[in-house]
């Protein structure tokens, strides 16, 4: 065995036998060095791959010592990830080995073999696993930096063995279809969605920073339609309309800006500002009989699938601030400005007579705008109402329900939770009660009574 000849090599130094104790002593101190060892390439492992990427540059950019050797290793993870394995198998197998030679000299052999196998495994998970990482995680960043430079020469010292199984690990990948995750990202937008919901059960984020966070995620996924201000709710002016006309719509509508059409809403010219309007005003031109043409400004027409993010970057870049929404046929949508892109992000920017969009009754019971969108409810309540094709709001959840218009008071119910028609303007959902149902009962010996 590979154990009992290094003790033989122990015994014959210069031709000359060692005292048993002698050879035990220096036995058992190598054990100790390979002990510690396994501690180091253990929780050094622990330690480069729990370190974040931005925290690697953040160290870098500060200039901490040791920083700079650890964004060489991380630059090729494989490669560490191998020099650790291989040097971490080195040294617990010479201590198995090791183990049994010197408990050889006192006990049988099969006996060595059995007492090296399961004490040095009950040693080397306490002293070279359990404990060393449970230091690393405590201690992620300052024990990376320490293990940097130590663990670049293990793979200079141990680069032959590293290159061989770094290359057969890689055919090995390949031949079985695998391949190489360890190069990949260790955080995926779920896992900061999971992170970001775990902060605020464990009460380091607010809920309202955590939908915010939420809604930061779901940006680029979210279209024109989603946010616009549909066609019914949209007003706008015609193209003969004197500054005068204009400026009163204005303020009767509480808008700053407003689309002006000739025709109709399907034929969009541009956009008038009310900032324009009342300067013009100001520097004495007649408000009354001025024509409204000098102060119109082109817009775009997007499609209704556009994504948010996309427009935005559009709409900053033409310097536009409301665009014009159409669909496959060409005709008016509705209209989006900055500030419904913005609503996404933040919620809803309300006016002092608004209503709010979600309004918490009590724990078991919200009221919603019927043109809501259905994804911002289901993060307030533990019900996952379905989106489809057909609708994206409650409204349209109830309408395509119910197959026909609906009345105030009607109820529609969903998985147990009943949704009540509060408020109906002519043929549109304007305002309905979700109410969860309550909580199961459960007496003393927490048996679930019915009811």
């Amino acid at each position: 065995m590979f154990g009992l000849e290094i003790i033989v090599a122990l015994n014959a130094v210069g031709g000359v036998d060692l005292p048993a104790n002698l050879v035990a002593a220096v036995g058992v101190g190598t054990l100790l060095v390979l002990l510690v060892l396994s501690g180091f390439f253990s929780s050094a492992e622990i330690a480069m791959f729990s370190l974040a990427q931005h925290r690697i540059e953040a160290l870098v950019e500060d200039g901490s010592p040791g920083a700079d050797i650890v964004q060489a290793l991380k630059a090729d993870p494989h490669r560490l990830l191998v020099t650790i394995l291989v040097g971490n198998n080195l040294v617990n197998i010479a201590m198995s080995s090791i183990a049994t030679g010197l408990l050889a000299m006192y006990i049988g052999q099969g006996q060595a073999v059995l007492a090296a196998t399961f004490g040095v495994t009950a040693i080397v998970l306490l002293f070279g696993e359990s404990a060393p990482k449970s230091y690393a995680i405590e201690n992620t960043e300052s024990w990376a930096l320490t293990v940097a430079r130590p663990l670049q020469v293990s793979k200079y010292a141990l680069y032959p063995l590293v290159v061989t199984f770094d290359r057969l690990t890689r055919i090995v990948n390949s031949l079985s279809g695998g391949g190489t995750a360890v190069e990949s990202s260790y955080v995926t937008r779920e896992e900061i969605r999971n992170l970001i919901c775990t902060g605020e059960s464990e009460g380091i984020i607010e809920a309202d920073e955590r939908e915010m966070l939420q809604r930061v995620f779901r940006f680029n996924d979210t279209i024109a339609k989603e946010v616009m201000t549909p066609r019914l709710d949209v007003t706008g002016v015609p193209r003969t309309s004197t500054v005068d006309d204009a400026v009163e719509k204005c303020v009767e509508n509480g808008h700053t800006r407003l689309p002006v059409y000739e025709g109709g809403l399907d034929t969009v010219v541009g956009v008038v500002a009310l900032g324009d309007l009342v300067r013009d005003h100001q520097y004495g031109e007649p408000v009354g009989d001025s024509s409204l043409e000098p102060h119109i400004k082109e817009t775009l027409h997007v499609p209704e699938s556009k994504q948010i993010d996309d427009l935005f970057r559009e709409m900053r870049h033409e310097r536009v601030e409301q665009v014009v929404i159409i669909d496959e046929f060409g005709t008016t949508e509705g209209i989006v400005t900055t500030e419904d892109i913005v609503e996404a992000v933040v919620g809803e920017i309300l006016d002092t007579e608004e209503e709010e969009p979600i309004e918490t009754v009590d724990d078991r019971t919200i009221q919603v705008d019927g043109e809501v969108n259905i994804e911002s409810v289901n993060d307030v309540i533990d019900v996952e109402f379905p989106e489809g094709e057909e609708f994206e709001t409650i409204a349209g959840l109830l309408f395509n329900r119910a197959g026909r218009l609906v009345e105030p008071g009607e109820t529609f119910t969903y998985d147990g939770v009943d949704l009540t028609v509060e408020r109906v303007d002519n043929t549109r959902i304007k305002r309905v009660r979700i109410t969860e149902p309550d909580p199961p009962m459960t007496d003393d010996s927490g048996v679930t009574a019915s009811s």
